[in-house]
């Protein structure tokens, strides 16, 4: 059932662009995985090998201080409505911050956002996709807008101090790199 390809194809992109939300995974060397859900307009893809996303402040700040000590993540798409697919990118990421070169070019490709913490850029290795039998149906209602109200009522300073507080370290008190030190 499950098949792999060397790059997303125009029939994958269809996929994923239809999609209201993706997972993402990564490892420290060690300490505890992660796997956090992600949603709103965040997600791009750049070519047939490379996808970005944008990555909105958070509770924490696990994805960033992974990839400084490993930069392998699986992000996975499924489909909760129509057809049952599973759809996963492997490959190698990097975060990127305001103080990085790059980073005016490729926010570019996202609507002006309050609240971005990071991007993060894969270099899509393999592209596996599966049968997703076992995915449950759910019909999608919209986004929420708890987050776009909470980044609004805290303000840039607020944002800040936020990130100061919270996502300097991951649970595992790795460096998240958010702040140049």
């Amino acid at each position: 059932m499950g098949k792999t390809y060397l790059e997303i194809s125009k029939k994958h992109q269809e996929f994923i662009q239809a999609q209201q939300m993706f997972f993402v995974a990564t490892a420290p060397k060690g300490g505890h995985l992660n796997l956090s859900p992600k949603g709103m307009d965040s997600f791009r893809i750049l070519n047939s090998n490379r996808v970005l996303w944008l990555n909105y402040t958070g509770s924490s700040n696990e994805t960033a201080a992974h990839l400084l000590e490993d930069q392998r993540m699986t992000i996975m798409f499924c489909a909760f409505e129509g057809d049952p697919k599973i759809l996963r990118l492997y490959g190698h990421s990097r975060a990127i911050h305001p103080r990085n070169s790059d980073w005016e070019k490729l926010l570019s490709h996202f609507p002006d956002t309050a609240g971005t913490r990071q991007l993060v850029e894969m270099e899509v290795e393999l592209v596996h996709t599966s049968c997703g039998f076992g995915v449950p149906l759910y019909s999608y209602t919209g986004q929420r807008d708890a987050l776009s109200n909470w980044i609004e009522k805290k303000g840039e300073d607020g944002i800040a101090q936020y990130w100061e507080d919270k996502n300097i370290q991951s649970l595992n008190g790795k460096p998240t790199g958010i702040f140049k030190k």
